[in-house]
């Protein structure tokens, strides 16, 4: 089965601008709030996983990390077995700014559904999440 080639057209542009005015207020920057929500899911990570799940570079992760770790957000930890190896731990402070970070921009998208669209277009809109999950589950299509 095949996709009407609008489909995504629209759907990117939908959510294009909704993405803009979600990240509008952020400080850090996206892939390293990628880093950070990594971490507070699965805890601590090295950096070759941390650039596989955002597809970067390892040089660009370790200066990602870098200027997490100057920020106090995460900290890197040799492992006590292998010292080659080091873990990079989400910090108390990281997982509040990984929380501050993500609510920019969603007092908006709350006022927004609430107030534009009626009960009927909240449950489409609803109905439509696994589907959208779905999108980004697994990562990139190559």
């Amino acid at each position: 089965m095949t996709t009407d080639p609008s489909t995504a057209r629209d759907l990117g542009e939908v959510l294009h601008p909704i993405a803009r005015r979600l990240l509008a207020g952020r400080t850090i920057s996206a892939g390293k709030l990628g880093v950070l929500g990594y971490l507070s899911v699965h805890g601590r990570a090295t950096a070759t996983t941390l650039a596989a799940i955002q597809t970067v570079s390892p040089q660009a992760i370790a200066t990602a990390v870098r200027e997490l770790e100057a920020l106090g957000l995460v900290v890197r930890t040799p492992d006590s077995e292998d010292r080659r190896r080091v873990w990079i731990e989400l910090t108390e402070t990281g997982r509040a700014r990984l929380t501050e970070e993500r609510a920019v921009g969603l007092d908006w998208l709350e006022r927004a559904i609430a107030e534009r669209l009626d009960a009927e277009e909240r449950a489409h809109l609803d109905n439509a999440l696994p589907a959208l999950r779905k999108l980004i589950e697994g990562g990139p299509i190559e």
